[in-house]
């Protein structure tokens, strides 16, 4: 095992005087072709995804961002349940779950359970914690497991939620000197229209029949 992880801390360049390991170069592999795979609605993206997230609990915690490295746990957990829903969910007629929008009474309860998570973790991490980000921390935390509870359940809005969090990421990683993996949340950023791009027609194609009828 520490044989494991000298391996994958080893430097494989450097970006602004900063050295880039082996495990931040494959963490940008598997979480850019993860996203991908999502836009794409293939089921492979969990799997992927998971091992993405084992990654990044070693390169968080290495950099003092306690809340994500720990939100790599919750994901890695909302991963099983989204492989599971994505090839169960859509039913005995349907062989896949399909593409649906988040209601005002989903919206309600994810506001309000992110507006509490927000001030539980920040504040969790002000008191027991050397986090210098407690805040932004907590807040890319929050935006991520909303983002990801929607993308279990295919709901095209969890692009927002990922586009959202994306945008506070990219500058949260390039002032810990987290330098490709900033650059890694730029691609995603991208990916993240691409998926919402592909979602909306999805659910639109899904919507045409009925139109049609009346």
């Amino acid at each position: 095992m520490n044989a494991l992880m000298e391996i994958l801390y080893l430097p494989l360049f450097t970006i602004a005087g900063v050295p880039t390991t082996l495990a931040e170069g494959l963490a940008f592999i598997t979480g850019a072709l993860c996203v991908w795979l999502v836009a794409r609605q293939h089921v492979a993206n969990w799997g992927i995804g998971i091992a993405n997230c084992l990654l990044f609990i070693l390169i968080f915690t290495d950099s003092g961002l306690y809340a994500d490295a720990g939100l790599q746990l919750v994901f890695i957990a909302l991963g099983a349940y989204g492989w599971w829903n994505w090839v169960k969910g859509g039913g005995p007629a349907d062989d896949r779950l399909p593409v649906s929008r988040t209601d005002r009474v989903e919206w309600a309860g994810l506001i309000g359970a992110g507006c509490i998570g927000w001030a539980v973790i920040a504040a969790l991490l002000g008191w027991f914690t050397d986090s210098t980000v407690a805040e932004w921390d907590a807040l890319t935390t929050v935006l991520s497991l909303m983002a990801t509870y929607g993308q279990c359940r295919k709901r095209v809005e969890s692009w927002y939620l990922w586009i959202a969090a994306d945008i506070v990421y990219v500058p949260l990683y390039a002032y810990k000197g987290l330098y490709l993996t900033s650059i890694l949340y730029i691609g995603f950023m991208a990916l993240c229209v691409l998926g919402l791009r592909n979602w909306r027609k999805d659910l639109e194609a899904q919507a045409e029949p009925v139109g049609a009828a009346a």
